[in-house]
């Protein structure tokens, strides 16, 4: 009968492989995001440097027209390079630990690299699911925080002086940093995860005869 028994070492180790995975998935979806956002950063800096400014506020002419190409053509560029390494991940790491935890088999019919494996997918699903919902959750609350106070709550997105000069709010730039981080937490790396979690089993699945 087959069984994947955690208190063994090589399996807990191979479980524990696979919580790790997880994480450093969502770690480097998360860089990703961020390198494709300071290469937006530059750009929108570089299109807004010969504007006029009033009070530090940008004021736009009325036949002012982005240049939306090129920052669309940025991210694209940045989503395919920057994911190379996570999606290579999740198929490298259980062929990995299914062919080296061979060496711990005591005798042909010992299936111990194959539950190593089992080990990897049961504990990187839990962990896959828990993190996606945080995360989902989590950035989904810090980007709807930003909306409610840009419309009106807890003084809006400007204040307003007594001598009737508008200045930025700084709740409001509080919630944008909050949703700065909220934005690749819910709509890349929460997301991602389903997809790994789907590679994982595929994978283990279909290669499961290359593990025994």
């Amino acid at each position: 009968m087959f069984r994947v028994d955690l208190s063994n070492p090589v399996v807990f180790v191979g479980a524990l492989l696979g919580a790790a995975l997880v994480f450093l998935f969502v770690s480097l979806a998360i860089r990703a995001v961020g390198k494709a956002a300071q290469s937006i950063i530059t750009e929108v800096r570089r299109q807004y440097a010969p504007l006029p400014r009033e009070n530090d506020m940008i004021q736009f002419p009325a036949d002012f027209e982005p240049d939306y190409g090129t920052s669309v053509d940025i991210v694209t560029k940045s989503a395919l390079r920057q994911m190379i390494l996570p999606g290579l991940l999740v198929v490298i790491v259980p062929i990995a630990v299914g062919v080296i935890f061979k060496v711990f088999k005591s005798d042909p019919t010992d299936l111990i690299a194959a539950q190593a494996v089992a080990g990897l997918l049961m504990v990187g699903t839990i962990a896959g699911i828990l993190v996606a919902l945080l995360l989902n959750n989590g950035g989904g609350a810090w980007d709807n925080a930003k909306k409610y106070i840009e419309t009106g709550a807890l003084g809006g997105k400007y204040l307003t002086l007594k001598d009737g000069k508008k200045i930025k709010n700084p709740t409001h730039s509080a919630a944008v940093v909050g949703d700065t981080v909220g934005d690749p937490f819910k709509d890349t790396a929460g997301p991602s995860l389903h997809v790994l979690i789907k590679l994982l089993s595929t994978i283990t699945l279909v290669l499961a005869p290359l593990f025994i």
